[in-house]
C-alpha cells in the first residue's frame, strides 16, 4: 500500500462520520483505493486518483442506513459493499443508497423541466468473505423481492458479488493489491480468533496487526491508523459473530418445524417413534426430545 502522508482533497474526511465504519470501508475512503478497485473491477487502467469523486450517505440519512464505499469515476457510480454474512436484501439496501445519493446529486437541478436531468451510471459490488461457502460470482436481484414476479421487471437492480475468500477470484485480487492485503489481513485475525477459542478477541486483532505490519500487508495503513482499526474491528467481528450465531439458530429452528410436521403426518397415522425415526432417518431420542418439547 503506498504512502498516505500526501492525500487529495477528494479524500473522504472520517472525523466526521456520524456512524461506525469498518476496516473495509476505511480502506475504501482512499481514492488511490477506491481507482484500484475500479479498475479491477471492470479491467480498466486509471491512473489519477483525483479523477475519483468520493460520495457518502452521512447527509442527514437514518444511522442505520450506511454504505461502505460511493464514489463517481468515468461517469459511473460504484456502490460497493463488504459482507461477511450472506444478506438477501442488499440489492433493496443498495436501492437505498443509490437513492441518497442521487437526491445529493442532483440537488438543485430542476426535474419538471423540458431538459433531460443525467445522472452517473450505477454499478452496484458486493465483496463477500464470509465462512459459508459460496461461488466466486455470483448475482443477486431486486426482483427476488418482488412479492409479485413478472418477466420483465420494471425496476431492476443488480448487484455483482464477488468471493474474496483466500483462493477465490485470484485473478482480481491479484490486480487489487490492497484488496488483497485486507484479505490477508481479516484471515489472520480469524485464524487467531479460532485458535484463541473464540477467546480474547482484541489480542487476537492485535497479533494479526503486529504480524501485518512485520510482513508489509497494509503496513501504512495499520500503522497509521492502528487505534481506529482495533476498535472497528472488534465491534464489528463481535456483531458479525452474533448475526451469524443468530443466522445459525434460525437456521436449526427452521430445520426442527420442518421435522416436527412431518412426525405429525405420521403420527396420525398411528406410526410409533421407532417407525418414525427409522422413516425420517435420525434416532428414536431426536424424536421424542422434539414431541415433548412441541406437546
Amino acid at each position: 500500500m503506498a504512502e498516505r502522508k500526501t492525500r487529495g482533497k477528494n479524500r473522504f474526511d472520517g472525523k466526521n462520520r456520524e456512524y461506525k465504519s469498518d476496516v473495509f470501508s476505511m480502506l475504501l475512503e482512499y481514492p488511490e483505493n477506491a481507482l484500484a478497485a475500479y479498475n479491477a473491477i471492470n479491467h480498466s487502467n486509471y491512473t489519477d486518483p483525483q479523477q475519483v469523486r468520493m460520495c457518502s450517505l452521512d447527509r442527514g440519512i437514518s444511522l442505520s442506513v450506511r454504505n461502505d464505499a460511493s464514489f463517481i469515476l468515468d461517469m459511473n457510480l460504484s456502490i460497493y459493499e463488504h459482507q461477511p454474512t450472506i444478506c438477501r436484501n442488499m440489492p433493496l439496501r443498495s436501492l437505498i443508497y443509490f437513492s441518497g445519493i442521487i437526491l445529493d446529486i442532483i440537488k438543485g437541478q430542476d426535474i419538471y423541466g423540458y431538459s433531460l436531468v443525467k445522472i452517473p451510471t450505477p454499478r452496484f459490488v458486493v465483496f463477500y468473505n464470509g465462512g459459508q461457502d459460496q461461488p466466486e460470482q455470483s448475482e443477486m436481484r431486486l426482483s427476488d423481492s418482488y412479492e409479485r414476479k413478472m418477466d420483465q421487471p420494471e425496476l431492476e437492480l443488480v448487484c455483482k458479488v464477488y468471493n474474496i475468500n483466500i483462493g477465490k477470484n485470484k485473478e482480481l485480487l491479484d490486480h487489487c493489491r490492497f484488496l488483497k492485503e485486507y484479505v490477508l489481513f481479516v484471515d489472520r485475525v480469524r485464524k487467531n480468533y479460532e485458535a484463541a477459542g473464540h477467546m480474547d478477541l482484541e489480542r487476537c486483532i492485535r497479533k494479526a496487526i503486529d504480524s501485518c505490519i512485520r510482513e508489509d500487508i497494509l503496513r501504512d495503513f495499520l500503522m497509521e491508523r492502528r487505534a481506529e482499526v482495533l476498535k472497528v474491528m472488534t465491534l464489528d467481528y463481535t456483531f458479525e459473530r452474533r448475526l451469524m450465531l443468530q443466522q445459525e439458530a434460525a437456521h436449526a429452528a427452521g430445520q426442527e418445524d420442518k421435522l416436527w410436521s412431518q412426525i405429525q403426518k405420521k403420527q396420525l397415522k398411528g406410526k410409533t417413534n421407532a417407525q418414525i425415526a427409522d422413516e425420517l432417518e435420525t434416532t428414536v431420542e431426536e424424536i421424542t426430545e422434539i414431541i415433548k418439547k412441541r406437546q
